[in-house]
This record gives structure tokens, sequence and C-alpha cells, in this order.
């Protein structure tokens, strides 16, 4: 079997981006278009919940800075997504990333010293 027919294909939806953006929003969005298509169909599935997991442990089981720089990848990629999806949410799902983020934040400083 070729390498190209174990690709997933894109989800369904009526669009990639979010209608009418401008500025920040849009660049943000056709820069991102590139790794979430790759992340999205050409890892498998279980490879960004995995790492994001396991840095996500080590940044509880470790309580100096190292645990605070392990965070870090999972809140640029919380942050990503959250920033992306913001468009489309709803009360409810903004209030969650905002919780989220502001959990892992303070994870972080709290292995930096800063508490």
């Amino acid at each position: 079997m070729a390498p190209d027919n174990k690709r997933r294909p894109l989800p369904q939806g009526e669009q990639f981006f979010t209608p009418g953006a401008t500025g920040l929003r849009k660049s943000v969005e056709q820069r991102s278009a590139v790794p979430m298509t790759f992340l999205f169909t050409q890892v498998p599935r279980w490879v960004a919940p995995a790492v994001l997991v396991i840095l996500l442990l080590v940044g509880f089981a470790v309580a100096n800075p190292l645990g605070g720089v392990a965070v870090l990848p999972v809140i640029a990629f919380i942050g990503w997504l959250a920033y992306l999806s913001w468009p489309s949410l709803g009360l409810g799902g903004k209030l969650l990333r905002v919780v989220m983020l502001t959990f892992l934040v303070l994870l972080v400083a709290t292995r930096f010293g800063a508490f």
C-alpha cells in the first residue's frame, strides 16, 4: 500500500477559514493551515494527544523549572487551538478554554517559583 493511501481525509465542514476575517486572525489562520493539515492527516491520531499528556504529566510530576518547560508546549498548542476555534464557540466553550489556559499558566508559574 502506498503512503498516500494511508492519509486520512480532511474533516467535512462548510469553511476552513473564518468568514470575513482580516488582519491578525486571517494571517494566523493561513499560516496554521499547513501545520494543522499535516498534524490531522499525516501524523497518526494518537501521537498529538499522547505527547501532550506525557508533557503534562511531566509538568505535574517534576516540581522544578523543567516541569514548567514541559508544560509550555501544551499551553502553546491549546492556546493555538483555542484562538483558531474562538469565533465558533459558545460562552461555555470560551469559558472552558480560558479556565484551562489559566490553570496551565498557573502550573508553569508555580514550577518557576512564582508562588
